[in-house]
């Protein structure tokens, strides 16, 4: 969660909402990106997005399931879907997003029955660094 921070910090630097995101398989880090919807003016250029993109080139597969994703907030109902399609083996995310979180907090996609996958999710770790860094942005931003 360390290392995502660090591609959060990079994503503040550079005007992003800042979130980060680390890939690891087999205990090894693989990939790393922040969000970049402003720098490509895409909606879907969310950090998770991004670094599912990153993966399946990187093994040549879109099936992640020796994937492991660490995230600095929860993902989105969006993102919750792409690791459920990608079939990522876990994700772990910093703080909790209880208005949109698509992992448990306010919709459980990642865990609903119905899924053809099943993600499993471990919450909160380093939630306060998380926070304090999102919490920065946004105060901020509204001082623009």
């Amino acid at each position: 969660m360390g290392l995502a921070l660090e591609q959060a910090r990079l994503a503040f630097e550079a005007g992003e909402v800042p979130i980060g995101a680390v890939a690891v398989m087999n205990n090894e880090v693989i990939a790393q990106t922040y969000n970049q919807v402003e720098e490509n003016q895409l909606a879907t250029s969310h950090a998770e997005l991004l670094i599912i993109n990153k993966v399946s080139k990187i093994i040549s597969n879109w099936r992640l399931e020796d994937i492991e994703i660490y995230v600095t907030k929860e993902p989105c109902a969006m993102c919750a879907g792409a690791l459920v399609n990608a079939r990522v083996k876990r994700v772990i995310y910093g703080m909790s997003d209880p208005r949109s979180g698509g992992t448990g907090s306010a919709l459980d996609i990642t865990g609903f029955p119905g899924m053809l996958h099943n993600v499993i999710v471990q919450r909160e770790v380093l939630d306060s660094e998380c926070k304090e860094l999102i919490q920065k942005f946004f105060k901020q931003v509204r001082k623009r």
